[in-house]
């Protein structure tokens, strides 16, 4: 779609105000009203406004991921290159132009207001994503790793990626903006929790119980004892 089609303008109008006033406060008039077209577009393209609704969080989402597509990999592609470059795809599509404010209201509006929308985007976006990451984790850990283990690593690696997306505010407060120009954009963020993660990845021991790696009391004691 491009951006001056009604389709589009819909869109966008939808955008703000579902993410200003929620799905079931945000009314159909009101969107065609900012986008500049008739009553009856909405029926016309989008069926009805759960439809819109939907389709407005879709296009996000393929918005970042026709402009950031996951590389296509050699067959012979290492685990860890591949790791490198998810990482890579995924801060920068989190960090685009396309997932804006508006966007991050959205969802976070959905999440406390549920109308189901999240389970399409679950089933069309998150678990290939998810899918994928895990695969490229369990060829890193080996495959004695159980499978709760391996969701959790995952869910630990995109927490990180998701924490420079959310918590821009914070970090400005805490870091000086020299620094955050020199160190904290994307290919730098992108290395570095790569670099983490894959350490984490080689030297956990995930094939473990945790309980088994934890030092004894007795044991800690003399390691603080040691260090004297």
């Amino acid at each position: 779609m491009g951006n001056d089609d009604p389709a589009s303008k819909i869109i966008a109008a939808a955008l703000e105000e579902f993410s200003e006033k929620g799905f079931r406060a945000a009314t159909i008039r009101d969107i065609c009203a900012k986008a500049g077209v008739n009553l009856a577009a909405v029926n016309y393209y989008f069926g009805d406004k759960k439809k819109l609704y939907s389709a407005v969080f879709k296009q996000a989402h393929i918005s970042a991921h026709d402009a950031y597509p996951m590389p296509q990999w050699e067959a012979d592609e290492s685990p860890e290159s591949r790791l490198r470059d998810f990482i890579r795809v995924s801060l920068l599509r989190m960090r685009s132009k396309t997932d804006t404010s508006a966007c991050h209201r959205l969802m976070m509006r959905e999440f406390a207001q549920p109308t189901g929308v999240v389970e399409e985007l679950v089933e069309e976006f998150f678990r290939p994503h998810h899918k994928l990451l895990v695969s490229i984790l369990q060829e890193i850990v080996g495959p004695h790793v159980q499978e709760f283990r391996l969701h959790q690593l995952a869910f630990s690696l995109i927490g990180q990626c998701l924490f420079y997306r959310f918590n821009q505010p914070v970090l400005h407060m805490l870091v000086p903006q020299e620094m955050l120009d020199e160190h904290f954009g994307t290919e730098d963020l992108a290395e570095y929790i790569y670099r983490f993660v894959l350490a984490a990845l080689q030297h956990g021991g995930w094939d473990l119980p945790l309980e088994s790696q934890a030092l004894a009391p007795d044991s800690a004691e003399k390691s603080v004892k040691g260090n004297h």
